[in-house]
């Protein structure tokens, strides 16, 4: 979808729609289209495509799923966020994990939305986040602060790799690392997630919205 990349004046929000599932996009894009004040100015099928649209298109708000193919909307918020006066970004997701919801916020996101909320839920939360608000559930938001993430970035990575099937040597040649290294870093993971081993930590983590 194309669409010029001058923000106008009339109060219209443009809005950028990043989504790998084609019938979840169509939704998405139908249900803001009902709405006076909001224009959807593109799509995305994932992160890459969406970073590259929301240079062309300037758009207000951007929804981004969290896993697609080649940048995940996690990656998407932060790299946004990284490059300073960005679009506002609100996470439309399934995954209803504290977890999720901190790394999230920590990466620039203004709102997280569950796609199972009520349809109207969808529209306020453009308009919130654009007004300069968050839009996030209170629930969600308290449990993501009462159980934080314990995982560093390098345990976070080489966990999510072991839970991939990775052996120890494939996790440290991909991250540039010793198998020493890696093996510590599975294993202060283990402790903290109170595993008996490294593929019941990464289950343990997935779950909790850390990975």
């Amino acid at each position: 979808m194309s669409g010029s990349g001058e923000r106008r004046d009339d109060g219209t929000i443009r809005v950028l729609i990043a989504e790998d599932q084609s019938m979840v996009l169509g939704a998405l894009a139908a249900l803001l289209a009902l709405e006076r004040d909001v224009e959807v100015v593109g799509q995305a099928s994932d992160g890459r495509e969406a970073l590259r649209l929301a240079g062309e298109l300037a758009p207000d708000v951007i929804l981004t799923d969290i896993e697609m193919p080649r940048m995940t909307g996690l990656e998407l918020a932060a790299e946004l966020n990284r490059r300073g006066d960005a679009p506002r970004v609100i996470i439309v997701t399934t995954f209803a994990r504290s977890g999720y919801l901190r790394r999230a916020l920590d990466a620039g996101a203004a709102g997280y939305l569950l796609k199972d909320s009520p349809a109207s839920d969808l529209a306020e939360a453009v308009r919130r986040v654009h007004a300069g608000l968050r839009a996030v559930d209170p629930e969600l938001a308290a449990a993501a602060w009462s159980e934080p993430d314990p995982l560093t970035d390098r345990e976070r990575q080489a966990l999510r790799l072991a839970g991939e099937g990775l052996t120890t040597a494939a996790i440290a040649e991909q991250l540039h690392l010793s198998e020493g290294t890696v093996r510590n870093y599975l294993s202060e993971a283990s402790g903290k997630l109170g595993a008996a081993n490294r593929v019941e930590a990464a289950r343990i983590a997935r779950q909790k919205g850390w990975l």
